[in-house]
C-alpha cells in the first residue's frame, strides 16, 4: 500500500479520491502522505468499519457506487486536473470506469490504478502490442498511460489466479487530436475495426462508409488490420469520412 501511495506521487496539497476503499489499508497509506483523501466504498457493511479505521485522519468517507456516482457533485467545480484517483479496481469494472472517467470527469487529472495484469497491459498498449484494442485507443486519445509496477498474486488473501499491474494514467492538457476530428466517429471506427480484428479494414469498415477513396485520402492501407493503427491513423480516417 505504501508503494502504491509513493507511485501515485501525492502529498500535502493534493486531493485524492480512492475507489473501493474497503477496510482502509490503502486509505491509511494515502492519508499518511498528507494528501486530502476522499474514500468511496459501495459496501454498506464495510463503510462503518472504514470510518472507524480512518477516524481522526480527516478522510471523507462516501458510501456510493463509483459506476453511478455523481462525480461533479463529489469533486465540485475544481479546475480540470485538480484531483488524483488512486484505486484497486476489480476486473469487471476497471476498463469501463477508467474510460468513463476520462470521457466525463476532467477534474481527475491523474490516475494510479491496480488492475488485473491483462487489463493494465490493455490500457497502456500501443499499436502492434498483443493487448492493443479499443480501450487502448480511447486511453491514448485522452491520456498517457504506462504500466509502472506489477503485483504478484501472493500478496493477496485469498491468493487469486491472476497477477495485478499498477497503471499510471496522466490526462493530456487537450486530447491528442484537434477539434476538427470527431472523437465519437473516431471511436466508432475503431470499435468496428477491433470488433472484426482478423479482417482487413476495407471489409470491417465498409459499412461505415470507408471506401478506397477515404483510405487513400487518410494515408491508411485498406489491407491493414485494426491493431496496426495508432490514434492519429484513426483520426485521419474519421476526418476523411466526415468530409
Amino acid at each position: 500500500m505504501r508503494r502504491i501511495a509513493r507511485l501515485a506521487g501525492v502529498g500535502p496539497g493534493d486531493r485524492v479520491v480512492e475507489i473501493g476503499a474497503g477496510l482502509g489499508s490503502l486509505t491509511l497509506a494515502l492519508a499518511a502522505t498528507g494528501a486530502s483523501v476522499t474514500a468511496v466504498e459501495v459496501d454498506k457493511y464495510l463503510v462503518p468499519v472504514l470510518r472507524g479505521v480512518v477516524e481522526g485522519l480527516g478522510v471523507a468517507v462516501v458510501e456510493a457506487d463509483a459506476m453511478s456516482l455523481d462525480w461533479a457533485a463529489l469533486l465540485g467545480r475544481e479546475s480540470p486536473g485538480r484531483w488524483v484517483l488512486v484505486a484497486n479496481l476489480p476486473y469487471n469494472v476497471a476498463t469501463p470506469l477508467v474510460l468513463d472517467l476520462l470521457d466525463d470527469v476532467p477534474q481527475i487529472g491523474r490516475m494510479l490504478v491496480m488492475v488485473q495484469r491483462e487489463v493494465g497491459e490493455r490500457l497502456a498498449a500501443g499499436p502492434g502490442d498483443e493487448q492493443y484494442g479499443l480501450p487502448s485507443v480511447k486511453v491514448a486519445y485522452w491520456a498517457e498511460a504506462a504500466v509502472v509496477g506489477r503485483v504478484p498474486a501472493s500478496v493477496f488473501v485469498p491468493v487469486p489466479k491472476v497477477e495485478s499491474a499498477l497503471v499510471s494514467i496522466v490526462r493530456r492538457e487537450r486530447p491528442l487530436l484537434g477539434s476538427d476530428v470527431d472523437a465519437g466517429l473516431l471511436f466508432e471506427l475503431a470499435r468496428a475495426g477491433f470488433g472484426q480484428r482478423r479482417k482487413m479494414l476495407r471489409r470491417s469498415l465498409a459499412a461505415l462508409g470507408v471506401d478506397e477513396a477515404v483510405f487513400e485520402a487518410a494515408g491508411v492501407r485498406p489491407e491493414a488490420r485494426a491493431e496496426e493503427l495508432g490514434v492519429a491513423d484513426w483520426g485521419r480516417l474519421a476526418a476523411c469520412v466526415s468530409r
